[in-house]
This record gives C-alpha cells, structure tokens and sequence, in this order.
C-alpha cells in the first residue's frame, strides 16, 4: 500500500479520507489497492480509514480482529450492531468528505461495490460520501512496467493465435472440409494452453449475422459452418500464465473469399477509420500532456461512425480498461452506456473497438492502447484490411 501517496493526493483531492470496507470479500479492490491477504474467508465486516493526515484507523469485529494484521494504524473491535455504528462515529470523527468504492447512479459499475445499507451507515455519521473511481484508477489500474512486459509478450502471442486461426479456416476450406464457429474456439483455446495463456472465457468466433451479437460465443451443439462466402469475426483475449499478468484482448474479421462484397467492405472501412481517429484523439492529446477524458474518446470515434450513418447499429461504448481481469478498473471510452469524465493518466491501458452490426453480419475492429507519460502507443497489431481467408 502506498499510504504517502494516497494521502497527498486525497488532500489534492480536498478529501478527507478514503474509506474501504468490506463483508465477505466482495470488494476485491479494497483488498488489491491495500496490499491486504486475509488468508481465510472474511465473514464480519471491517472498515479502514486512510485519512489525509494522520494515522489510519480499523474496525473490526471481535471474532476476526486480525482481519486488518500487518495494515498500519489503530484497530478498534466491536461486536454488537449499536457498537459497530458508535464506532463507525467515532472512526470518521472530525470527517466531512470521503470517498468509498460508490458511484453516483451506479454510473461506473466496476467500482460500485458498497451497498446502499452501508452508505446509509456512514452518510449517518454526519459525513458526505463521494467516489473513489479517480482514486481506484491511481492506485489499482496503473500497470508495473513488469505487467507492460507481460502484456506485450501475451499480444505477441495472441497475434500469432489469431493469425493460425484464420489460417486454418482458410486451409480446411480450401482442400473442401468443413469446419464450424466451434472448432475454431476450440482451435483457439487448445493454442492458449500450448502458448502459456490464460483466459476467463471466450474467444468470440462467429459468422455472419452471428457477428451482429457482440457477445456471442459459440456452443457446441448450435455453432454455425463456417462457408465461402461468409464473413468471420474473432475477439480474443488472454494473459500470460503468471501472477499479476494482465489481458491483451484484440479483434479481427475475415471474409471467406478473395473479394469481399462492396458492403462489408464498406462498413469494415468506416469502423476501422473511427477506431483510427479515436487512437490518434488519444495520442495528439498525451503527446500535447492535455487532460483527455474517456467520454472524448468514445465521441471521437462515434461521431465518425455516426456521420457515415451507422451510429444506430454502434451499440456499445468505444472501450473498456484493461488489467488483471479484461474489463479493468481504470476510464471507459465511454459516452454511450454512461459518460466517462474520468481522465486517461499514464499507466493504464484500453481497447478501442468500434463496432457497427447490422442483421446480416457485424464488424468490430480492437486494438489496445496503452499511455505513457508523453505517448500513446497501440501495443499490437492493428488490422488495417479485411483478412482474406481464401
């Protein structure tokens, strides 16, 4: 845990403190960003308070005291309900303004984690309740320069998977075999585990109106042939096999054929140039150190695909964060599903996807972006043409 650094910038903040709590482990970022490894199922809830000056200060229950050992500060124990918000009183004691894992109408889910009943708890004690999604994205979204590595190294080789899949559609097409969305999940997964990656779910291989539904994922009782003639989208993502790796998560469409109709062709084009003009929006800012928010981004992008006439098809945010887990905790490229002022701050990385999907098939075009001081760099390959796949 960084306490000297959370500290100052909760005073840059104007906060007074940052208040984590947790019951059965249900904030997975409280136990990230405090460095904390219980070591056994938490069943009481505790509460820690990292003020802006001062030492920190704990409250836990009497038959899990040690739920906060090794954590610096004073610990209180409570056991019954009326000692519990007596001490919840006194812990935020001299407190106006602090920040917990909560977000106004629950605008960024991925930190809105306390309960209701809980923040009524500590709004009681007379102190007002802001969110922690800036102080989250400083203290837990920032990668190592050691995850950087790890994630370049899992692109390297989630490119080199995503070019084999496309191959092998092309190779059992071409000698007149059949091959389905299934096989190539399949193809792809078997590839991971040989590679020394690592994923949750997925991948994403699916034909034609198939790649209209974002989210699809072949089964395989009810995966589609793949055939000539057919477009093919792939979305994949993984991580190196190791502890603190994060995900590279990228993806591509094809067309079974060595000339793409003129309309997939077309809104391939359109989603390819607004997920360019987003790329270039994100790096002319960091290279000019102008404050950039994750809702420009997703305008950048939309508002080509929306001149072009598509934007109604465009059905999902422009991006999400990338970590240890493939949705992160850092800025959405978000204007969409909610509008994401949070800043883009070196240290982080997201996708920028654009998709148009239409009825009879959907294209979607990812990269990866990650920003450094000064510079933003796409950390893979990014597809500029339609994969021929025969």
């Amino acid at each position: 845990m960084h306490l000297d650094e959370i500290q100052k910038t909760l005073r840059e903040e104007k906060l007074d403190g940052w208040l984590f709590f947790d019951h059965h482990q249900r904030d997975p970022l409280a136990y990230r960003v405090l460095g904390l490894n219980p070591g056994r199922t938490v069943t009481r809830r505790w509460y820690y308070l990292i003020p802006a000056q001062g030492e920190p200060k704990g409250l836990v229950h009497a038959i899990e005291s040690g739920v906060l050992s090794g954590l610096p500060g004073s610990m209180h124990i409570y056991s019954s309900w009326p000692a519990q918000t007596e001490g919840i009183k006194q812990m935020l004691a001299g407190c106006r303004r602090v920040a917990m894992q909560y977000s106004p109408n629950c605008a960024i889910p991925y930190v809105s984690l306390v309960d209701g009943g809980t923040l009524e708890l500590v709004r009681g004690a007379g102190v007002e309740v802001v969110s922690s999604a800036n102080l989250i994205q400083l203290f837990e979204a920032r990668w190592t320069a050691q995850q950087l590595e790890m994630h370049l190294e899992a692109g390297r080789r989630v490119d080199r998977i995503r070019a084999e899949a496309f191959q092998k559609i092309g190779s059992v097409l071409s000698g007149g075999g059949t091959i389905t969305e299934w096989d190539i999940n399949r193809f792809i997964r078997a590839a991971f585990d040989q590679s020394g990656l690592v994923t949750d779910h997925g991948p994403i291989v699916a034909v034609n109106a198939n790649m209209s539904n974002p989210h699809y994922e072949p089964e395989a009782e009810s995966s589609r042939a793949i055939r000539k003639g057919d477009a093919v989208l792939i979305d994949m993502w993984a991580k190196l096999d190791r502890p603190r790796a994060v995900f590279y998560d990228i993806t591509w469409t094809g067309y079974c054929g060595s000339q793409p109709p003129s309309q997939i062709q077309n809104v391939f084009e359109v989603v390819r140039d607004a997920r360019n003009r987003a790329i270039t929006r994100v790096q002319d800012a960091v290279s000019r150190n102008e404050i950039i928010h994750g809702f420009q981004v997703d305008d950048a992008a939309r508002g080509h695909i929306q001149q072009k006439g598509f934007g109604e098809y465009f059905i999902h945010r422009t991006g999400h964060s990338i970590g240890e887990e493939v949705h992160g905790t850092g800025a959405n490229m978000d204007n969409l599903e909610t509008h994401d002022e949070r800043r883009i701050i070196p240290g982080t990385c997201f996708s920028i996807e654009p998709g148009v999907y239409l009825p009879e098939f959907g294209i979607r075009s990812e990269v990866n972006v990650y920003v450094a001081p000064g510079q933003a760099q796409v950390t893979g390959q990014a597809q500029d043409q339609l994969v021929t796949i025969l």
